[in-house]
């Protein structure tokens, strides 16, 4: 299937992700529908022009009429809805998603679906430290990276158009993963670093520190106003991943203070310049 202007798009779960997925689509001039729990959010959306329309219950009077079903779920609840609404999907419909870990879910999610709806699964890698529909800005994909993570089961061309979805909505970079390579590359750029960001603002209370703190401990711990609810379930879909990183992490910290402990300057100053050596390629991007 191509992503073509006639093809209608529904926004299951309308926060920050799905609203912002929503106003890029409706200003390429596509027709979106949300489905999402909160009335308000849906009103939101309609009065503001991220949405044609949208409801708070799913039907499949509603569900039956989009081509392009995307999920900004919680992983639980998705698996969720799959299991009870499935039936209500257009034949031949694509499903989508914007999960966090993908192993877990993407391989349940298409042995759980019908033959005649296939699932492709997305990572958007792009955020705020804001939630909710009002909070929507297609801007955020612009300088962010999508990640498709296909399986034997999906068909390219349904891989193709999951990736033309990125494309349309503006993201830097459009790649390709497996779920395992996904959730291993993810436990260390993602979920290894907002583990850090956490650490480290629970070390010591922080309300008076905030007079005295710099740009360095402001951009380190930018991440740690997080989800907790979100965050926690994405660790533990990933969580022997996620160990391993943050074992990895702990022994090149442990290295760096055994230096420090023994003085070792030179030791210092290799993790330093490999360190800065490694972040050039980030800066080039």
């Amino acid at each position: 299937m191509k992503v073509i202007n006639d093809v209608k798009f529904l926004i299951v779960g309308l926060g920050l992700i799905g609203g912002s997925y929503a106003q890029a689509l409706t200003d390429l001039g596509y027709e979106v529908g949300a489905i999402t729990r909160s009335q308000s959010s849906i009103d939101y959306a309609v009065e503001n022009g991220l949405i044609a329309h949208g409801t708070t219950e799913v039907t499949e009077d509603y569900v039956s009429k989009f081509d392009v079903v995307v999920f900004a779920l919680y992983p639980k609840v998705f698996i969720d809805w799959i299991d009870k609404y499935q039936s209500y999907f257009k034949s031949g419909a694509l499903i989508t998603d914007v999960t966090g870990v993908k192993s877990p879910i993407v391989y349940k999610i298409q042995d759980m679906l019908r033959d005649d709806v296939e699932f492709v699964g997305a990572h958007p890698m792009a955020g705020k430290e804001v939630y909710g529909v009002q909070n929507a800005d297609k801007s955020i994909f612009a300088q962010a990276n999508y990640i498709v993570t296909p399986t034997e089961k999906n068909t390219e061309s349904a891989i193709e158009t999951t990736k033309q979805i990125g494309r349309l909505l503006g993201f830097k970079t459009v790649c390709e993963l497996s779920p395992e390579k996904h959730d291993e590359m993810i436990g260390f750029l993602s979920q290894l670093t907002h583990c850090i960001a956490v650490s480290l603002m629970d070390c010591k209370e922080s309300k008076n520190l905030v007079d005295y703190t710099g740009d360095s401990f402001r951009d380190l711990t930018r991440i740690a106003k997080i989800n907790d609810a979100m965050w926690s379930e994405l660790f533990l879909l990933n969580k022997d991943e996620l160990i391993s990183q943050m074992d990895l992490f702990l022994s090149k910290f442990k290295e760096l203070r055994d230096a420090l402990e023994n003085e070792d300057t030179e030791k210092m100053r290799e993790m330093m310049r490999i360190s800065t050596e490694r972040r050039k390629y980030f800066d080039k991007k």
